[in-house]
């Protein structure tokens, strides 16, 4: 039998944290953030992480794991949230899967199998040389003889990819198209209910993003960013999140502090757009109107339903 879990997924300021504790409470669950940065210590404002009052006494996982020195691969948070999902359900417990960023989603519930290699191997340091040394037309020109598929695939300028199939090539000698190919084939490693929250009117999405920022700003936002701005040497993955990077100009002294607010609000409904656009290519996903009265009535329906099915 393939473990069932359920997935609350949707945009940003949609609600995902209270539908998935509601979930949890009914139905015996726990839940385990699917947020890329949600996972850094000390970014609790600005990544939205749930505090212990929003928890509401419901374990929650993958949140505040890791130094923002720290850069985490998606094949990492994959193999460490994975290992919370298995504690859970051998305690007899349900997953309930919460957060937005849809790549490690999605490669969480499949148990996408990652080929080897990493950012500070001696492989990826080699090839980095060679990079800095040849140019990337004879890495390129390499992998067009290995790797044709991938090759056309990736542009010139694409240097972090072309690097990455190389250096798949060089560690397992089975090129990445292969190795995409023959994950592609097999069954997810979790059967998924998702749970998808939105406005149908897109303007109460944007107004809800707005409000948010503003309580950030209430809830020393701004502290928050300027110690992410003071480390930005180190938090170099930290340092991209949206709700700090905006910040940099005015505590280097280039803007007023509004115009950086308003820049965070749009740059988080360009988010919104992003992580939209992902989901709505997803399969499966019954979406849901965040505002509705019983929305969470009929996430509890659609649950029960999924459940029963076995």
């Amino acid at each position: 039998m393939i473990p069932q879990i359920i997935c609350v997924v949707g945009p940003t300021a949609t609600g995902k944290t209270k539908m998935g504790v509601a979930l949890a409470h009914r139905f015996g669950g726990e839940v385990v953030s699917v947020d890329s940065m949600q996972i850094y210590r000390g970014m609790a404002i600005g990544t939205a992480a749930p505090t212990p009052e929003e928890m509401e006494g419901i374990p929650h996982h993958m949140v505040g794991v890791a130094d923002p020195a720290e850069s985490w691969s998606v094949a990492r948070f994959v193999s460490e949230a994975d290992v919370c999902v298995q504690d859970i359900l051998r305690r007899g417990r349900r997953p309930i899967l919460v957060g937005g960023t849809g790549l490690y989603l999605e490669s969480l519930i499949r148990g996408t199998d990652f080929a080897a290699g990493s950012a500070g191997g001696v492989t990826r340091q080699r090839l980095q040389q060679r990079l800095e040394q040849e140019g990337v037309g004879p890495l390129l020109a390499e992998l067009q003889t290995i790797d044709p598929d991938s090759a056309a695939r990736l542009h010139p300028g694409d240097e972090k990819r072309i690097l990455r199939a190389l250096e798949v090539w060089y560690e397992t000698g089975e090129t990445i198209t292969q190795h995409d190919h023959r994950t592609r084939q097999q069954p997810p490693r979790y059967r998924a209910a998702y749970i998808g929250l939105s406005f149908q009117d897109r303007a109460q999405l944007r107004r809800r993003i707005d409000l948010r920022v503003d309580q950030m700003m209430e809830q020393d936002l701004l502290n928050e960013a300027k110690r992410v701005w003071e480390h930005r040497d180190t938090y170099k993955t930290a340092a991209q999140a949206i709700g700090y990077k905006e910040f940099f100009p005015y505590f280097a002294g280039e803007s007023a502090l509004a115009p950086c607010v308003e820049k965070l609000k749009q740059a988080s409904r360009n988010y919104a757009k992003r992580q939209l656009t992902w989901f709505r290519h997803m399969e499966g996903i019954c979406w849901l109107d965040a505002s509705a009265p019983d929305v969470r009535e009929q996430a509890a329906c659609l649950t029960n339903e999924f459940l029963a099915k076995g």
